[in-house]
């Protein structure tokens, strides 16, 4: 169906029973031509269509949700599309139901069913058995339902139905298929295209009757006529938007970006705002020490902290796994992580120092004990008590349930007030810091609990903590910045650390006021908020459901906003932002299923990268319009302007046909892979709304068209008049090669093709050599002399052709060089 789609343009099946006419009252040859033209037309629109759509079913085949299913008695992340009836699938807050399933567990289970039956409240869920059959869908509470959502609890069922057999696939069965989604500048292009095919359409019959009136042949003319336009009407624009979006969503895939939705590739470029969460984001979502301080001075050495240093190995429960991983609480394998960097070895230690008991950690206490044995202390004739204890916990508490402090001189009277200075001093940097205590005993209490086991410690020093920024985002807020785009942090956490990170990654500079909590923002009204939401870089201690406010504000203010979330609450945000960017690694299957795309990796630089991809792949849409619509209007005025001069008609249909085929297919394809400009992150975000002939795009189609047409001619008349019987070869050979030449030039809009090189799109350069051997052969195989009416050219002829072929190049070049000594005079 896709390859007949190819013949059924209305203009494409005139020509077609034209030529067939044609033959049988005139040449075959012909016909047999333009048929054989028209289908390779068609193959080529066939496979870029079938490309776009392969590489579009991939990215949904990737976008697909993830689920938990038991397979072997083992938990198994799998697509959901390969879930089969009597699968056994693991629900939690967060998931989408991948199929329809009779529960089996449900603890504390509710599922939101509203997209099924209507009622905004989510259900509790139970596995009881039901009294009766027939029970409405809403009330069959031992059931969940494909495309509903847990909103919390947990729970497992088996699957009873998959795909359409399913009561949402029931659903859809009932209603007719939805045509794709067009985005917005497919849509404007094909309401373009609509009104320039009614334009081309006069011109062509214009140009018909003017021949008519010279006194051509009337089928002759008529071929012409139909062939100038189907050459000329821009139907495969919307097309090619399509394929350049697709293959942009697919090599933004390898950048770890996957799109969900085709839209958001066209209006990447145009994001003004990135509100980003911290966590996982910005950071690595991995606590590190940052910072160790005892007895007034920061991390001097194994022999200055040894004690404590053990204390941070031994007095956790992390663990390593076989592969070098840490598993346990983010706290606990920072300190375990940073004690084995520092030589520390849980396993060596744990030998010298078994543990033998432990007080779990409270949030009341707000501190934890490990007591081991020291058979060092053996070792060493008796020498030093037998038992050790290490506390670590809150600043504030341990240091009342202390009275002494561990120095390189010996254990010395604790200075208080010193010590929860440096607290102070470590937190307003944005750590999270950490007391770490010890307790020498000769005999342990016979009762072992807090109250025993935690007094009169020993201060062994202090350990701050960060989930530190990565590498790059600060090299990606940088870009951003140039690029004229605001990023701002979104997060949870404390005021102090979010300004900390935010300043260390250059969102925030010195002295700028610039931070607002969620209480605060709680308090704003939407008006009020409005009001100072553009100059706010960092939100702090905000809700998931602040996120939506945030978005609503900016956009209010005219800011075209991408917003990032993970969570069920982000799912609105995400849905309101212009470009909603979910979470891959951490995300739930709700704020997947609300995002236009998915950060594969979770990082920040991914989204700037996206950006830019983004306006790479407007940029050269920009640029397949430019010549594609240059090269049909070069051929209008060529045909056009003709008779208007007295000249006969210069090209034959097989001719306009011709250049239609070798000039549209590979080379505007070919544009496609065209790398980014070099100020490409220099310039300010596009307006969604502007036009796509915006920037001079459109006057540069017409002014280069009707130069175009006008070397023609001049070849034309040019010949003739020198009595030259090759004149319509080399008028077809200059309208082809001119545009060969435009395609080159207009690679970028101001750099010369001299500076970026030949080789920097190999695709094109490939596009341009074959199509030019292609030319020539129509001119120099004798086979093909007959079918295309062309003959040899001889070497004078030849040159002159190839000379009036390169001004169109040379103009726009010499176009570009007005742009950029302008740009330079103004700075």
């Amino acid at each position: 169906m896709l390859l007949l789609d190819q013949f059924r343009d209305f203009m494409i099946l005139v020509l077609l029973a034209a030529a067939v006419v044609s033959g049988i009252i005139g040449e075959p040859a012909d016909t047999i031509a333009i048929i054989v033209i028209v289908v390779l037309n068609a193959i080529i629109g066939f496979v870029q269509e079938y490309r776009a759509e392969k590489a579009m079913a991939a990215l949904k085949r990737m976008a697909a949700p993830v689920s938990v299913v038991l397979r072997n008695n083992r938990p198994e992340n799998i697509p959901a599309y390969e879930i089969v009836p009597g699968d056994i699938v693991l629900l939690e807050a967060g998931n989408m139901v991948p199929a329809d399933m009779r529960l089996i567990e449900a603890v504390q289970l509710k599922i939101e069913e509203a997209a099924l039956t209507g009622e905004s409240l989510p259900v509790k869920k139970t596995p009881d058995t039901l009294p009766s059959e027939d029970i409405p869908l809403g009330d069959r509470k031992n059931m969940a339902y494909r495309g509903t959502i847990v909103t919390y609890g947990r729970g497992r069922g088996i699957v009873v139905a998959t795909g359409m057999k399913t009561e949402l696939g029931k659903i859809a069965t009932m209603l007719q298929e939805e045509d794709e989604v067009k985005t917005p500048l497919q849509k404007r292009l094909q309401s373009f295209g609509q009104r320039l095919a009614i334009a081309v359409l006069a011109i062509c019959a214009v140009v018909f009757f003017l021949g008519l009136f010279r006194g051509e042949e009337p089928m002759t003319m008529l071929l012409t006529a139909i062939s100038l336009a189907v050459a000329a009407i821009p139907e495969a624009l919307p097309a090619v938007v399509t394929i350049s979006l697709a293959l942009g969503a697919r090599k933004l895939v390898r950048q770890n970006a996957l799109v969900r939705k085709l839209p958001a590739v066209e209006t990447l470029g145009s994001v003004t705002y990135i509100c980003s969460d911290k966590t996982g984001t910005l950071t690595l979502n991995r606590m590190t020490v940052e910072e160790v301080w005892a007895d007034g001075k920061i991390d001097t050495g194994p022999s200055m902290f040894g004690m404590l240093y053990t204390a941070l190995a031994l007095s956790n429960d992390a663990e390593e796994d076989a592969s070098g991983n840490l598993l346990g609480d983010p706290t606990e394998t920072a300190l375990y992580d940073f004690a084995r960097k520092k030589g520390f070895q849980k396993q060596d230690l744990a030998r010298m120092y078994p543990r033998i008991g432990e007080i779990p950690f409270d949030s009341e206490r707000k501190c934890m004990t490990t007591i081991h044995a020291w058979k060092e202390s053996s070792d060493k004739g008796g020498e030093g008590p037998p038992f050790i204890s290490f506390t670590k916990g809150a600043v504030d508490v341990l240091v009342e349930k202390a009275d002494s402090l561990q120095t390189p001189r010996g254990i010395q009277a604790l200075d208080r007030t010193g010590l929860l200075k440096a607290s102070d001093e470590m937190a307003s940097r944005g750590l999270r810091v950490l007391c770490i205590a010890m307790r020498e005993w000769d005999s342990l209490p016979e009762d072992i609990s807090p109250e025993t086991v935690e007094r009169g410690l020993v201060i062994l020093g202090l350990v701050g903590m960060m989930d530190p920024p990565r590498q790059e985002a600060a090299e990606a807020v940088k870009l951003c910045r140039t690029a004229g785009i605001i990023p701002v942090m979104i997060t949870g956490d404390h005021p102090l650390t979010a300004r900390v990170i935010a300043k260390r990654i250059g969102i925030t500079e010195d002295g700028e006021r610039n931070i607002i909590t969620g209480q605060e923002l709680e308090r704003l009204s939407l008006e009020a908020f409005e009001d100072q939401v553009q100059r706010i870089r960092v939100y702090a201690r905000v809700a998931p459901e602040q996120k939506l406010k945030i978005v609503k504000a900016l956009q209010d203010r005219g800011q075209f906003v991408a917003m990032t979330g993970d969570g069920v609450n982000d799912a609105p945000a995400l849905k309101r932002a212009d470009i909603g960017i979910a979470m891959g690694i951490t995300g739930t299957d709700v704020a997947k299923e609300a995002a236009h795309m998915i950060l594969l990796d979770d990082n920040f630089a991914t989204i700037v990268k996206a950006v830019r991809e983004g306006r790479r792949i407007f940029d050269n849409i920009r640029k397949f319009i430019r010549y594609t619509m240059a090269s049909n209007s070069g051929e209008i005025w060529t045909i056009f302007l003709a008779p208007f001069l007295g000249l006969p008609i210069p090209l034959l249909p097989i001719h306009i046909l011709w250049i239609n085929l070798v000039t549209d297919g590979l080379p505007g394809l070919a544009l496609t892979a065209e790398p980014a400009e070099r100020n490409i992150m220099k310039r300010p975000p596009r307006d969604p709304e502007e036009s796509i002939f915006a920037h001079g795009l459109g006057v540069q189609i017409v002014w280069v068209g009707f130069l175009m047409g006008v070397v023609s001619i001049f070849t034309q008349a040019w010949a003739i008049k020198a009595g030259d019987p090759n004149w319509q070869t080399m008028v077809f050979t200059v309208l082809c090669l001119s545009q060969m030449g435009n395609v080159l030039a207009i690679r970028s809009e101001r750099e010369s093709l001299f500076r970026q090189g030949l080789r920097s799109n190999l695709p094109l350069l490939g596009a341009f050599i074959l199509t030019f051997l292609l030319q020539m052969a129509t001119i120099y195989l004798p086979f093909l002399n007959p079918i295309f009416k062309t003959k040899p050219l001889t070497l004078w002829e030849l040159s002159v052709t190839l000379a009036m072929s390169s001004v169109v190049f040379f103009a726009v070049e010499t176009e570009k060089l007005i742009r950029r000594l302008r740009d330079k005079k103004t700075g």
